[in-house]
């Protein structure tokens, strides 16, 4: 016997139906900027999901650093491979606590989207450089790419995302006093689905960023069996699995660490919502506490293995070393445009300029894309700049400075 589709309908019934109270619901949503025709089979959230994953720079993810500059090799994490790890992880936690798992995706895969070349030191570098003018945050060019700069409808700029999606990127910032955070300060606390993205992504990048400096020799088992929560995990491991060694044992501790810390995340969570009587969405907006977090033992035990990566991993000659050449990659190409901006591809300049400073017909859209106030060259060169893979940022340092013929 065949049965129709889900309707939008059926699925806003499925979602009362399932979602604990103090979830949040697509029919609560503050909705989007541009009015749209609700979709006939797709949910509010479904469709953030869905427009993050198909716009631009979430593909342009797979060339930006996480910890390594993503040319070093195949097998260490990039800015996407970290945030798919962190979606992954953030669904299931979301599904245990019966949250909005479609909110909770489309936050996750959207939350690092802002983030520079050359991971923070690149991010440094941007906020050297535009000090004069705001600062560079990751977090709120994140809001101004999926607001402003994603070019995929004719309607309206940016994927008009909803008003839940948008508002933690400016949660994670902790920057509501930024001009363009202005609609979010009655916001109250981060939404529980949002709080998980932020927990997990410090799973994530604990774990795999671990995982890469084994993989790479930057650090090695010895080393590990210093710090508590690794040597802890360890003896798990040598427990129910004797006799592992080598790769097999290492990967098998990464996800002891993984699963105890999800574990961890679970039930202290749940004890939280219920110690403070957590009973609506509006319970959780106007708490002053964070709901979503770990035991004291496991922040302990986190604590110890981040100081240990800060010291041996991040502050690795060799990370160092890659590092500040990209940030000085990036400082000389701010330079560079902001000196010449007639360098600046046309369609960047037409964002500082104007239609009528460049020559020939404007591209299809642009009439919607310039609906927009007209920025200062510093933004302009900023965005340019923080939209760039590692490599483009490589490639387009050395068709500027190193002498060539190459258009």
């Amino acid at each position: 016997m065949s049965h129709p589709p889900l309707s939008a309908a059926d699925w806003l019934a499925h979602e009362n139906a399932w979602l604990a109270p103090y979830a949040m619901r697509s029919r609560m949503s503050r909705g989007q900027r541009h009015p749209e025709d609700e979709h006939p089979f797709r949910s509010l959230y479904q469709r953030d999901r869905e427009r993050i994953v198909h716009c631009t720079a979430f593909r342009r993810m797979t060339g930006k650093t996480q910890v390594l500059v993503a040319s070093v090799n195949d097998h260490h994490r990039t800015r996407l491979t970290h945030t798919l790890e962190v979606t992954q992880v953030a669904r299931t936690v979301a599904r245990r606590l019966r949250l909005n798992e479609d909110l909770t995706e489309a936050i996750a895969l959207a939350h690092d989207i802002g983030h520079p070349p050359f991971g923070h030191a690149g991010e440094a570098a941007l906020n050297e450089c535009l000090k004069a003018h705001g600062g560079f945050d990751h977090n709120l060019f994140g809001l101004r790419r999926v607001d402003e700069l994603e070019e995929r409808y004719p309607d309206f700029p940016g994927l008009n995302l909803s008003f839940e999606v948008r508002w933690a990127f400016v949660a994670h910032s902790g920057r509501t006093d930024a001009p363009e955070c202005g609609e979010f300060r009655d916001a109250g606390s981060p939404l529980l689905e949002a709080q998980v993205v932020d927990v997990v992504d410090s799973i994530a990048y604990d774990t795999h960023d671990t995982d890469d400096a084994l993989g790479l020799g930057l650090i090695n088992l010895d080393e590990l069996a210093n710090v508590e929560f690794w040597n802890r995990a360890a003896d798990r491991v040598r427990r129910h699995t004797p006799g592992l060694s080598g790769h097999p044992f290492r990967t098998a501790v990464v996800r002891e660490l993984l699963a105890w810390q999800v574990t961890d995340l679970l039930e202290e969570t749940s004890r939280r919502i219920e110690e403070a009587n957590i009973r609506s969405v509006e319970d959780v907006r106007s708490t002053s506490s964070v709901l979503v977090g770990f035991s004291p033992e496991v922040r302990r035990l986190k604590a110890v293995l981040e100081q240990f990566l800060r010291g041996r991993v991040y502050k690795h000659h060799r990370v160092l070393r890659m590092t500040a050449n990209g940030k000085r990659i990036l400082q000389a190409l701010f330079a560079e445009y902001l000196q010449s901006p007639e360098l600046l591809p046309e369609k960047h300049l037409r964002r500082w300029a104007g239609a009528d400073a460049v020559v020939g017909p404007p591209p299809p859209g642009w009439v919607t894309a310039n609906r927009l106030p007209l920025p200062g060259l510093e933004c302009v060169v900023g965005d340019y700049l923080a939209g760039m893979t590692d490599r483009y940022a490589q490639h387009e340092y050395r068709r500027l400075f190193l002498p060539s013929l190459e258009l």
